[in-house]
């Protein structure tokens, strides 16, 4: 660790966390002082960095290291991600925003606390990011489009120009949802997916909508 560099836990040792770790590496304003994962993930090390406790131990941890991210997937439901971010509020943890340098995210673009940008994404001129978020590769979030707390927008997803996504939705790889259209929270919209008008919460998008 640098002597700029300031530690961070990541909440989670699976794949996404291995994703994360290395746009932090990237980033350069964190180092990762270790992943916080299930009791028998404790000890196993994830690129070379340690799982070194589980949920219980976060309040020890914490004071070591204010900073955490939640280093989970999302796919079927948020609620594992929404649980440790809540989890990690209420302890006190800071919860930074964390850009890879290989993104672009507009100056006049908004992103919420805990949110993930990773590398080739774009986030353009007026979007809105809530918390929580994974803005994940080489998707694309396009002008005044606002993705609510929680969601995640998988690779090369594209949510056009004024499009909203409801809290907790998951966008998968390779869909387009429209410009203008409105995705209720909770949705789950398939890889592939063509998203042309608007969606309630709770709905599952696997043959596309029209």
């Amino acid at each position: 660790m640098s002597a700029n560099e300031r530690p961070i836990l990541l909440i989670g040792a699976g794949g996404h966390a291995t994703a994360c770790i290395d746009v932090i590496e990237r980033h350069g304003v964190f180092t990762v002082a270790g992943l916080v994962g299930l009791v028998e993930e404790v000890g196993r090390r994830v690129l070379d960095y340690p799982v070194v406790g589980t949920d219980a131990d976060l309040l020890t941890l914490h004071a070591d290291c204010q900073h955490a991210l939640v280093g989970m997937g999302h796919i079927k439901s948020c609620r594992p991600r929404r649980g440790a971010f809540e989890m990690l509020q209420r302890i006190g943890f800071d919860l930074p925003v964390i850009v890879s340098p290989l993104a672009y995210v507009s100056k006049h673009a908004a992103l919420g606390a805990g949110t993930i940008v990773m590398h080739d994404a774009v986030v353009n001129a007026g979007a809105v990011v809530g918390r929580n978020c994974i803005i994940n590769t080489q998707s694309l979030i396009e002008h005044d489009a606002v993705i609510a707390d929680h969601c995640h927008i998988a690779t090369a997803a594209v949510i056009n120009g004024g499009a909203r996504v409801g809290v907790g939705t998951f966008v998968g790889s390779n869909s387009t949802v429209r410009e203008l259209v409105s995705i209720g929270a909770d949705c789950v919209i398939g890889m592939g997916q063509r998203v042309l008008a608007d969606c309630a919460p709770a709905t599952v998008v696997t043959k596309g909508a029209s």
